[in-house]
């Protein structure tokens, strides 16, 4: 019998995935090793391939220790901390599962819209801690319904996002390098985009081209009151100038799935009330978890058959 490839899995996955994957590879599950170096050294002939994750990635160092190492396929769409020149230097493939999280990223920023603007966890809280009883009436809110939004990124996620605010109603405009085919107002820049809208909606892909795309000209010139949300990436946004706005009342209100330095992310976002924060979760839903987990296998697969790979990136 032919001996199954070795994978090395780097981030830690759900059980059905290592239970799929354990019916085609010999598993070893760098995660929970408690000696990696040597995993990697007893894997140095036999591991052809790796899986890990966007907040886990695979350096070069890794790649060295691994030199049958084929393929290095992405559980999620961002793939920010794989070194790809130095995948594509070893030749590589490097893989990702787009499009399979598309909606569930869509649906959560919307939710994080309504729920800073409307301060929906705050009358939580306030039904929960007696306020309701003991003074009166929430504070009152805004409204989503008809107001404008500004896409920074109008690519899969960024357009999902565009049809959902169609749905409320919402003036769509949006920033990105080209303009697109679509009937909405395009902006060169976040910069530019920023004072023409009461929503500016970070989505965004991650990665060195955008690292700092949201920079603090695009944040000064956000409306008095405007509500910013970010389910892109921590680098594509200047962390410092946007607490700055908060700490300024210049914005009012923001929902954030991410940051800079997750999970430790600057502790300054917790003394806001208004600012509704998630632990980068906008992918988090079962289904979306099997259909990325069926999307790696199949590119791991591919790679070990031959295949041309249903996803590369490199």
């Amino acid at each position: 019998m032919t001996a199954k490839p070795g994978l090395l899995v780097a981030g830690e996955l759900p059980a059905w995935d290592i239970e799929a994957l354990t019916d085609r590879f010999d598993v070893h599950l760098y995660y929970a090793a408690e000696d990696k170096a040597a995993m990697l050294a007893r894997g140095r002939d036999t591991i052809r391939a790796i899986c890990t994750k966007g907040e886990v990635g695979a350096d070069a160092a890794m790649m060295d220790a691994l030199p049958k190492v084929e393929i290095i396929a992405c559980y999620g769409v961002g793939y920010d901390l794989i070194d790809v020149p130095a995948a594509k230097a070893r030749g590589i493939r490097v893989t990702n599962t787009p499009d399979v999280l598309t909606e569930e990223v869509a649906d959560m920023a919307i939710g994080l819209l309504l729920a800073a603007s409307r301060r929906i966890p705050a009358g939580d809280a306030w039904v929960r801690d007696g306020s309701w009883a003991s003074k009166g009436s929430f504070p009152l809110t805004t409204r989503v319904w008809g107001r404008s939004i500004g896409i920074v990124g109008l690519g899969r996620i960024g357009g999902a996002i565009a049809r959902r605010a169609a749905a409320f109603g919402m003036r769509i405009a949006y920033s990105a390098r080209q303009q697109k085919d679509v009937p909405y107002e395009w902006y060169p820049t976040p910069a530019a985009l920023a004072p023409h809208v009461d929503v500016l909606m970070v989505a965004a892909a991650g990665g060195p081209a955008t690292k700092g795309l949201v920079d603090r000209a695009a944040i000064e010139a956000l409306k008095p009151g405007a509500i910013f949300c970010n389910v892109s990436r921590g680098t594509v946004v200047d962390e410092a100038a946007l607490l700055d706005a908060l700490r300024a009342g210049r914005i009012g209100a923001a929902g954030l799935d991410v940051f800079l330095n997750e999970p430790n992310i600057d502790p300054a976002f917790l003394a806001f009330d208004n600012v509704v924060l998630q632990p980068h979760a906008a992918s988090g839903t079962v289904e979306t978890r099997k259909d990325m987990g069926r999307l790696m296998r199949e590119n791991l697969e591919a790679q070990m058959d031959g295949r041309p790979l249903p996803t590369p990136v490199a």
